[in-house]
Order: structure tokens, then C-alpha cells, then sequence
């Protein structure tokens, strides 16, 4: 009884999907994407209801454990005990939480408005708007110019 070949049997090749690429094989056939720097007057997300309690709750937890010096004790505490709040007695945290996100939308809204102006400080406003005003002057007249034209030699060509 004779069998056929099976896999076992024959030679062994190397897989090549399997083979591990070089560093200089990798960078020439697909260089790697670098991230881009942040900018460092970018401003900061707010803090969240959780870690403006935390905030507090390390002051606390500080006076009745001076002898600690773990940070992970006073994280594990903090939740536990931030846990346990009832939605009235975290009211002010989220309240908190709240008006610092507004303030930091009312900040990212400027820094983005003085990213897409092109420079790093935003204009003045009184500048800007005078500007405005005297290109929209400048337009409304040269429409009004090229119109007087037009009606002028409208008028030529009737005599």
C-alpha cells in the first residue's frame, strides 16, 4: 500500500509570510508615522466631578493618615468613598466639574479661533472690524462704479 505525499514529507521551505522583516527592509518599504508635537499653549481638560473630589478628599485623608505614603491607598480610598456618595452629596462636585468645562470650552473656542487665524495671538476685534467695513465699502463702490458704466454706455448707444 503506497500513500501519498503529505505535507511532512516534503521539504521544508520558509514560510515567508511568516518571517520576521529586518529594521532595514521595514523602514525602506513603509516609514513610520511620527505624532505630532503638542503644543504647549493648548489648555488643559477640565478635571472631572471624581477628581475634583479627589482633590479635597487628599487633604483629608492626608491629616488622618500622615504616616501614609501610598499613593495607591489614598486612590483606593478616594473611590471607595466617592462610591459610596449618594448623587445629593456629590451635587457640588459635579456642579464644580461643570463650570470648570464650561470655561474650558470658552478657552478652547478662543484658542482654536487664534489657531485658525494663522498666528498665535488672536487680533484685536477693533481692527478686525474696521477692516471688514472697509473692504465691504470698497466692494458695494465698485459694484456701483461698474453699474454706472454699464448704465453710461447704455446710454451711449442709444444717441
Amino acid at each position: 500500500m503506497t500513500r501519498g505525499k503529505s505535507k511532512a514529507d516534503a521539504p521544508k521551505k520558509a514560510d515567508t509570510k511568516l518571517a520576521v522583516k529586518k529594521g532595514a527592509e521595514r523602514a525602506a518599504k513603509k516609514p513610520r508615522k511620527t505624532k505630532a508635537d503638542k503644543d504647549p499653549n493648548k489648555p488643559k481638560r477640565p478635571p472631572s466631578a471624581f477628581f475634583v473630589f479627589m482633590e479635597e478628599f487628599r487633604k483629608i485623608y492626608k491629616e488622618k493618615h500622615p504616616n501614609n505614603k501610598s499613593v495607591a491607598a489614598v486612590g483606593k480610598a478616594g473611590g471607595d468613598k466617592w462610591k459610596s456618595l449618594s448623587e445629593d452629596e456629590k451635587a457640588p462636585y459635579v456642579a464644580k466639574a461643570a463650570r470648570l468645562k464650561s470655561d474650558y470650552t470658552k478657552t478652547m473656542a478662543a484658542y482654536n479661533k487664534a489657531q485658525s487665524g494663522g498666528g498665535s495671538r488672536p487680533a484685536p476685534a477693533a481692527a478686525a472690524s474696521a477692516d471688514d467695513d472697509e473692504e465691504s465699502d470698497k466692494s458695494k463702490s465698485e459694484v456701483n462704479d461698474d453699474e454706472d458704466d454699464e448704465e453710461e454706455e447704455d446710454e451711449e448707444d442709444d444717441d
